[in-house]
């Protein structure tokens, strides 16, 4: 492996497991001792080759810069064969790996998935590094299994213990309100919206932990969808709320140009309705929103833009992430929801291949794009 790999793959692995390693008093002192020396590389090989998982090393053109014992046995690799590797086409994978691989690339974030080999399931985490270079992590696929089983218990239990005091209380809410005056009324009022909201957090979580924990050949649709036959139902949804402020959509482009996306139909209305939600919020009274898509190489892309104030450095930077809120002041509704929306659009996005990303317009508001593979 070369010494650019062999640095590739210790940021990628080794690293991250070493700052719990260290005391916070010897963290300073080892930083100037990392300084004053460098990892050998004969180290950083045996410790690749000693790894119980599968590690292979693919440089920016997918040559196969590396290849630990492990990995040629989940493979099912012959010494013969592993002599002749050089390209990532000489170890067989499916379009799904294929897929997995440039998604990382391109979105600079780790994909998980599952490498079929033999009657072997892998469970596979593709892990971008610098320039192009990807590790591929593998191993056997029934922990991992049995992982997500156990979280999806969790969840179930979690789901069945917090649903059901949350609508016993919205009961009792309702039939205060039907005999309170005055401020009774008002705090009863409150007292719904408050119950309503975390009822709403509940259902939010527990939907981003089950995406989160559903691998991306599992949860991609299998046939092809026209985004824009899904977009009406999520406007007819949000048309009286947008009536309310004058504010209109505008959708390219027409019925004229072919448009299709390989997607879970009920996660793409998921995933379009928080995203004009989102505009929503912060578009002005009489305002537009403008809905882009195309067909660019082997994405349908979905832009949405408001007229907004724009995104400060860090909306960009956070506005992804659970539980962000963004500057209140920017927004021109009050209205406000689980905080959680952006962090499900974007599971949904790499739930389904694909991903999410956020910029400024040059004419002003903001742009939220999805990007969603072709079938």
């Amino acid at each position: 492996m070369s010494s650019t790999g062999l640095l590739v793959l210790t940021a990628l692995g080794l690293g991250a497991g070493a700052g719990w390693l260290l005391k916070p008093g010897l963290k300073r002192r080892s930083r100037r001792h990392l300084r004053r020396r460098s990892m050998p590389d004969q180290q950083l090989r045996e410790w690749i080759e000693a790894s119980p998982q599968g590690w292979v090393v693919l440089n920016p053109a997918d040559g196969v810069a590396s290849i630990n014992e492990r990995a040629r046995s989940l493979l099912e690799l012959e010494a013969t064969v592993t002599q002749q590797l050089q390209q990532l086409d000489d170890l067989e994978p499916s379009d799904d790996v294929r897929h997995l691989i440039q998604l990382a690339r391109n979105s600079n974030l780790a994909q998980r998935g599952e490498w079929s080999s033999g009657a072997l399931e892998l469970e596979l985490r593709v892990m971008p590094g610098h320039e192009g270079w990807i590790a591929l992590l593998l191993q056997e696929g029934t922990p991992l299994q049995k992982q997500l089983e156990q979280q999806a218990q969790w969840v179930s239990d979690v789901a069945h213990e917090l649903k059901t005091p949350i609508t016993a209380l919205r009961l009792v809410s309702d039939s205060l309100a039907l005999n309170a005056q005055e401020r009774q009324a008002v705090l009863v009022g409150r007292l719904q919206k408050e119950l309503g909201r975390l009822q709403l957090l509940v259902s939010d979580l527990l939907d981003l932990s089950r995406l989160e924990n559903t691998p991306v050949n599992e949860s991609r649709g299998g046939g092809a969808v026209d985004p824009r036959d899904v977009l009406i139902d999520v406007w007819n949804t949000l048309e009286s709320l947008a009536q309310e402020r004058q504010v209109t959509v505008q959708v390219t482009p027409g019925r004229d140009q072919a448009l299709q996306a390989a997607v879970d139909p009920a996660r793409l209305h998921q995933a379009l309705f928080n995203l004009v939600d989102n505009a929503l919020r912060y578009s002005p009274e009489g305002g537009t929103i403008k809905i882009e898509m195309e067909q660019w190489q082997r994405w349908c892309a979905i832009a949405v833009r408001d007229q907004g104030p724009g995104l400060s450095d860090a909306d960009l930077e956070r506005m992804f992430q659970r539980f962000y809120r963004g500057d209140p002041s920017r927004a021109r509704n009050t209205a406000t929801g689980s905080g959680l929306g952006l962090a499900i659009v974007k599971q949904i996005a790499l739930s389904q291949g694909g991903f999410v990303r956020a910029r400024n317009h040059p004419e002003g508001g903001a742009v939220l794009e999805l990007l969603l593979p072709r079938p």
